[in-house]
């Protein structure tokens, strides 16, 4: 059988999932019909269901032509930039495996979905590339409605106009108080570094968790630990006065206020995420547990070797810590975390056992479809997973992030 042509579209910021809350890569005609319907639904003016309209219509025109063709979208991630280009290509790897395409027709609504053609050419060759306009609104593609498009767009927005707002305070509010431009360049070199390492983005993963709400039993935990976060302000004042009467080094001052705040803030996130464990179980979502648990043991075991640290730093105070007791704290937190992270693995088998997810549909976290997990392998810690070819492959219980109508896997 001659291998197919693909007739690819692309949906580099995954509006279709960001949207319409359908699961890419969308494989055949019937899916890509169904997944644009439900994008022009959700937003009538987005111009990826018009891409998709337009690829099922060249997919018809080549099949009439007696081609052996096959139409597919990919999705990318709403982040766009590197998480998206690596979505994609995932997919697009995964596609080339099951169709062993010989060549591609690709479609596109802009020039952001033309930025992966240099990864798709890496897979497959492209024969045509065809960019879809909407009649209507072609003349408004300049660039002043561009601009004015992309800034009612929160992701642009916030690196657009949330960038220069946050340096015009940070260097206001120096200046101020008179502290000159120093303290801005160190935030901005923490948050570079933070932004290289994806660390940022990681936080932001975890804080969107933890959101309030008056309708869960969380709430009082929340007011509870915003008291404690309060004491510990006044305690790092009063232990920045004491330091200051004792003539510390700055370096010794950091350490002594962060020694004596740091546990106090522990006790606020644990409090937290007992409110967190217990709205999990009156929701009866006991996998969310042990996410609790794992970011507890995390800053509990963080919080240790930062009061250790500045101990060693400080040194003023019994008991006295020189720098092997300060290297031997960060050893025993290594293996306390390794026999926290086997229990709660081991406690997840177990909850996924009883909560029996054969037959659930699983998807990534940025919406893809991974397939539909038909077992597990409890020896070896993994799931089953069939995808749209009817293929099986695994994947650990370590991946699965969430447990509801389906189960979603970190990829």
């Amino acid at each position: 059988m001659d291998r197919p042509i693909l007739v690819l579209c692309i949906d580099r910021d995954n509006d279709i999932y960001e949207k319409a809350k359908v699961s890419g890569p969308l494989i055949g005609r019937e899916k890509n019909i169904k997944g644009a319907m439900a994008l022009s639904l959700a937003d009538p003016e987005d111009p990826d269901s018009n891409a998709i309209y337009y690829a099922v219509k060249i997919f018809d025109q080549m099949r009439k032509d007696g081609l052996n063709v096959e139409v597919v979208t990919l999705t990318g991630d709403k982040k766009l930039g590197y998480k998206a280009d690596k979505e994609i290509s995932e997919q697009l790897d995964r596609i080339c495996t099951e169709l062993n395409p010989s060549s591609c027709v690709l479609i596109s609504d802009g020039v952001a979905d033309e930025e992966v053609i240099p990864i798709i050419k890496s897979r497959v060759k492209i024969d045509s590339t065809k960019i879809v306009f909407i009649k209507q609104a072609k003349e408004l593609e300049k660039t002043y409605f561009v601009l004015l498009e992309k800034l009612r767009d929160p992701y642009f927005a916030k690196t657009v106009l949330g960038i220069p707002a946050i340096l015009i305070l940070l260097v206001s509010l120096s200046s101020y108080l008179g502290y000159g431009l120093e303290p801005v360049g160190i935030i901005i070199g923490i948050y570079l570094l933070l932004r290289i390492f994806a660390i940022d983005e990681l936080a932001f993963d975890i804080f969107r968790d933890f959101r309030f709400s008056f309708e869960k039993t969380s709430w009082i935990s929340y007011i509870g630990a915003f008291a404690i976060f309060a004491i510990g302000i006044f305690v790092g004042f009063q232990t920045l006065q004491k330091g200051i009467g004792l003539g510390l080094s700055n370096e010794k001052l950091i350490a002594l206020v962060i020694g004596n705040v740091i546990w106090i803030g522990y006790t606020g996130i644990l409090l937290i995420m007992v409110g967190k464990s217990i709205d999990a179980l009156m929701e009866k979502k006991k996998f969310k547990i042990t996410k609790y648990i794992l970011y507890s043991a995390a800053a509990g075991l963080s919080t240790f070797v930062i009061l250790v640290g500045s101990s060693w730093i400080v040194n003023i105070y019994e008991p006295y810590v020189d720098f092997g007791g300060f290297l031997f704290a960060i050893g025993a937190s290594l293996v306390a975390g390794y026999f926290v992270t086997s229990f709660v693995n081991w406690y997840r088998k177990e909850i996924l056992a009883e909560m029996k997810i054969e037959g659930k549909e699983a998807i990534s976290e940025q919406g893809t479809y991974l397939g539909k997990i038909v077992g597990m392998d409890a020896k070896r810690g993994k799931i089953i997973l069939q995808n749209v070819f009817d293929k099986r492959y695994t994947m650990p219980v370590s991946a699965i992030t969430s447990v509801d109508e389906n189960v979603v896997l970190r990829s």
